[in-house]
């Protein structure tokens, strides 16, 4: 069977003056920005207020070896592929690494998700949504733009899901981890699943996108690393508890870079967890836990050799890989070799899903 290769989960990478030129006038001094060495480290890094700096070089550290990504990380946007600004050469690097399309996430936006302040954090949003919604504009049949939105004010979240999905968007970051204070089963967020569901824009659950803060530590990385996905499993699990999904059956998540093969121990879990223990909290659902995980949960993945496995319990039609270009986890330019050499024991049907169809399919890509 013959397949196309589009990535379930790529990404932009923001120019470094993009922020303060497309911010609301009154941040613009206080705009995300790029500084070079950071307390006595080489490299650019960028910096906004509370968010722990970060090296930008990662984000454009694909093709780069293990060895080779120490002093990669020493570097800046000198050495950043020409993609970051025109996307005309984006297409030329997709077509090196094999692939027909890419749904793209924020990088550096990301990481603003744990900002303190709001307003600044809104602000920002809309400055990348606008700048993606340009930059996809190019080719969208090729480029499929993503945005991002912060929910403390939930009628202005609405409104710019909306704003973004009229731009030719065609899904949102959300919170990976909510404020402790307020989870997503708390129904203050009913009307923008509602609209979510409405306007059939995929909400995504992105690593490194927490309310906390990315969660990375330099000096402990591989700790870091580790940790990433208990966020997204907290939420998930907090959104099926709760009735999210019981609420709102057409309601499309993406659990994004957090790999897949521990959904079907996930699921597992949760329906043990409910089938034992959810008269303590008087929790009682239609259908049992992990129905909800499959009906209405996507999950991307890069190197996992495992992930056939997963279709035991998890819809095959919801697995979605990704190549994570430009990030340091990108197999490019080997994508189309990686997938060849990887996915041998994958049925022709499960690999033309898994590679390409099922992106297709969530993003309406032609």
């Amino acid at each position: 069977m013959a397949y196309r290769i589009i990535s379930g989960d790529s990404h932009f990478v923001e120019p470094p003056n993009m922020w303060a030129e497309r911010m609301d006038k009154k941040f613009r001094d206080r705009a995300p920005h790029t500084v070079q060495g950071n307390d006595g480290k080489e490299g650019e890094f960028f910096v906004c207020e509370n968010i722990t700096p970060v090296p930008v070089a990662g984000f454009f550290g694909s093709g780069k070896s293990a060895e080779e990504l120490p002093e990669h990380t020493k570097k800046g946007f000198e050495v950043a592929p020409k993609s970051v600004w025109d996307p005309a050469e984006r297409l030329k690097e997709q077509d090196r690494d094999g692939v027909t399309a890419e749904a793209m996430y924020t990088s550096m936006g990301m990481l603003l998700f744990g900002l303190k302040d709001e307003a600044l954090r809104a602000s920002a949003f809309s400055a990348f949504n606008d700048w993606a919604a340009e930059y996809v504009s190019y080719n969208p049949k090729r480029l499929i733009g993503l945005g991002a939105v912060t929910l403390e004010d939930i009628p202005a979240g609405v409104a710019e899901l909306k704003r973004i999905a009229d731009k030719g968007l065609r899904g949102a970051l959300i919170w990976g981890a909510p404020p402790e204070d307020r989870p997503y089963s708390n129904h203050a967020y009913d009307p923008f699943w509602a609209a979510a569901s409405d306007l059939n824009m995929p909400l995504s659950l992105h690593i490194l996108t927490s309310r906390r803060g990315h969660g990375i530590d330099f000096s402990k990385i591989l700790h870091s690393y580790m940790s990433l996905p208990h966020d997204i499993q907290i939420t998930l699990a907090d959104m099926v508890y709760g009735g999210v999904f019981e609420r709102f059956p057409s309601l499309k998540i993406v659990s994004a870079e957090n790999d897949v093969s521990w959904l079907p121990h996930f699921m597992y879990r949760l329906d043990h967890g409910y089938d034992r223990l959810r008269h303590f909290e008087n929790v009682n659902l239609s259908q049992m836990p992990s129905e909800y995980v499959k009906r209405q949960v996507w999950a991307t993945f890069q190197f996992e050799d495992v992930w056939i496995d997963t279709r035991k319990r998890f819809d095959m039609n919801k697995i979605m890989w990704s190549s994570d270009y430009p990030h340091t986890d990108s197999p490019w330019p080997r994508s189309k070799e990686y997938i060849a050499e990887h996915f041998q024991d994958a049925s022709a049907e499960d690999l033309a899903k898994v590679v390409g169809g099922n992106a297709a399919a969530l993003y309406g890509i032609s």
